[in-house]
């Protein structure tokens, strides 16, 4: 039997009052809104990775203190699992705007009760999650 490889994926939450930041994606890049993250690369802490992809996908500057844990879950994929641990923010610094044209068109806050019908279906289950307060969830794809 083999194991799995498993992929570590962070994703940020950003909150500002009642309302939450998402990135939207060009449309070679599928079109949807989805949230601030990516890889952990080799050598990098989770909340290292989180800093980092924050300010080079929107500007966001992060303090390490400011980081709240909210939600971990595991994807399975075919060939792979991810393990995406999610982070929420209140306080940051920076010039929020899509820093990676190539990938998102623009960055938009959006009613956390009213996300746009094009968020990708797993930010759509990361948001339904948080809102019920559940740490850990399953998502199969």
């Amino acid at each position: 039997m083999s194991s799995a490889k498993t992929v570590l994926i962070v994703r940020l939450i950003l909150e500002h009052g009642n309302k939450v930041l998402l990135l939207r994606q060009t449309l070679k890049n599928g079109g949807h809104y989805t949230l601030i993250g990516g890889k952990v690369e080799a050598e990098e802490t989770a909340v290292e990775a989180l800093i980092r992809e924050s300010e080079e996908e929107s500007g966001v500057v992060l303090s390490r203190k400011k980081l709240r844990l909210v939600h971990v879950m595991q994807r399975i994929k075919p060939d792979h699992t991810d393990l995406i641990m999610v982070f929420r923010a209140k306080k940051w610094k920076g010039d929020i705007r899509s820093r990676e044209p190539e990938k998102f068109k623009h960055t938009k806050w959006f009613d956390i009760e009213e996300l746009p019908t094009n968020a990708l279906p797993l930010v759509k289950h990361i948001f339904r999650e948080y809102k019920r307060k559940k740490f850990y969830s399953e998502y199969r794809k």
